[in-house]
């Protein structure tokens, strides 16, 4: 699998991970984005340095930043967990929203045992809040899923599965998700959720610039929608 480099400096590379590979190495011992990265810097320098800043839940592919250095993984991981960088994602999903824009915020709970998450109540004691903003981009009209929404999603948390439980809830369950999908988890056929990190913007540890980095994906079923870049997608 050759490695798809969106931007690489000394103190940060950024790719696009595709659909059904691990960010990190997990369980199944599948090759993951990081023992690629890893290969791809161990061809300039020995023993290159990689850190995690944020991750993609497997599934889900698009824009993902490593820091090359520590004082870069330091940095970013702040931001990241002070929630200074800008997430923003795209999904298609079964269904039309009331409204065109909306923010959802609910409690979510992991359900470890499933590797799953639910929506909860304020006062359980292991929810979490989670919040996320969308506007409807486009809809299509198809034969066999009948109306498909895709819209932009702003993450202002990072909770387990945030996107695909929220929408999920709001009768907004994401195409091709056999997790929280009922139409999906119902079907024989291997799906992935269309999920795509659009964008993730962040300070360059270094200059401290505004750095935003994105990417757009091509696979069904994002291409029944007409999306330019820059125009449908800001």
């Amino acid at each position: 699998m050759e490695l798809n480099i969106i931007y690489e400096d000394k103190h940060i590379i950024c790719v696009v991970k595709p659909q059904g590979v691990p960010s990190q190495s997990d369980t199944t011992q599948d090759d993951d984005l990081m023992k690629m990265c890893l290969e791809h810097l161990g061809k300039k320098e020995n023993n290159p340095y990689l850190g995690l800043i944020h991750r993609l839940d497997r599934p889900v592919g698009g824009v993902i930043v490593f820091a090359k250095n520590d004082f870069a993984n330091k940095e970013l991981s702040r931001q990241v967990q002070e929630r200074k960088t800008n997430k923003v994602y795209l999904a298609v999903v079964c269904g039309r929203p009331e409204k065109e824009k909306a923010v959802l915020e609910d409690y979510l709970k992991k359900l470890k045992t499933i590797n799953m998450s639910k929506v909860t109540t304020a006062d359980d004691k292991a929810g979490k809040a989670a919040k996320l903003e969308y506007e409807l981009i486009g809809t299509v009209e198809t034969e066999e899923y009948g109306v498909l929404s895709i819209l932009k999603i702003k993450l202002h948390t990072g909770r387990h599965h945030q996107i695909r439980v929220q929408l999920s809830n709001a009768n907004l369950p994401i195409w091709g998700d056999n997790k929280y999908n009922r139409v999906f988890m119902k079907k024989k056929d291997f799906t992935l959720p269309a999920l795509w990190s659009h964008k993730f913007g962040f300070n360059h540890p270094k200059t401290r610039e505004y750095t935003e980095f994105e990417s757009m994906p091509d696979s069904f079923p994002f291409t029944l929608f007409e999306l330019k870049k820059g125009k449908d997608i800001v």
